[in-house]
């Protein structure tokens, strides 16, 4: 587990954002990030969001496992885009609760290593809300329970900024897993608190205690803004 960072003096916006297009949400992203390289935004910004449903490609490819044909995706109207973040193939669709840290990690004395342990910790410490005992592997980044992959960790660092982050499965439909590798792992099943506690959970009840433990883990305050809040702050530098 990563240690907990203490660094209040940086603010950090936590913004909640309804479902929306995964290039749209990049294109958000990559703003954001511009914002803070060019030092037009001193604040850090994390992103909860969740997307239609679409495949992403990182940095190791992906297509390759992927199973389906591109005429099944069209009729099924998956999208696949390819990413510059780490890993390989994953899926993102309704149900995911999708969190995206845009963090300045040389300010906040973090390395890249306990950066991402400590997004897996923000998620194991959610679905400990549940009850749920969710473990991580060393070997294969992300979380796990009983042998099924849980959440997943894919993340890019430009000019110290970080950008992406971690997907957590709630409710989602299990069945688009089906037609992939996931993260390019044969024979790897992928679960959800849903399926394990055979009930749905409220998606507004995992984003409040996503966003208070990931505020615990590193140490920092969040305050919620809009999104029309940030794309003012961004766009004043302009």
């Amino acid at each position: 587990m990563a240690p907990e960072k203490h660094d209040n003096q940086m603010p950090c916006w936590w913004v909640d954002l309804p479902e929306t297009d995964y290039l749209k949400a990049l294109d958000l992203q990559l703003a954001i990030v511009g914002a803070k390289t060019a030092g037009r935004l001193d604040s850090d910004v994390i992103l909860c969001i969740e997307h239609p449903r679409v495949f992403t490609l990182g940095r190791r490819g992906g297509r390759e496992n992927l199973c389906v044909s591109d005429a099944f995706l069209s009729e099924k109207r998956v999208a696949v885009v390819p990413t510059d973040r780490g890993g390989n193939i994953t899926y993102h669709g309704p149900g995911q609760l999708v969190v995206y840290p845009i963090i300045d990690l040389n300010r906040r004395r973090l390395k890249v290593v306990d950066f991402v342990a400590g997004l897996e910790s923000a998620m194991l410490r959610t679905a400990a809300n549940w009850n749920i005992a969710a473990t991580t592997d060393p070997a294969n980044r992300g979380v796990w329970l009983d042998g099924d992959k849980l959440g997943s960790v894919g993340i890019t660092v430009r000019r110290g900024v970080s950008f992406h982050g971690l997907a957590l499965n709630v409710n989602t439909d299990m069945e688009p897993f089906g037609w992939i590798n996931p993260c390019g792992l044969n024979q790897v099943r992928m679960t959800s608190l849903e399926c394990h506690l055979g009930r749905p959970v409220a998606m507004a009840e995992a984003r409040q205690h996503m966003a208070r433990h990931l505020s615990a883990v590193f140490g920092i305050a969040l305050t919620t803004v809009s999104l029309e809040q940030l794309y003012a702050e961004i766009e004043s530098g302009d």
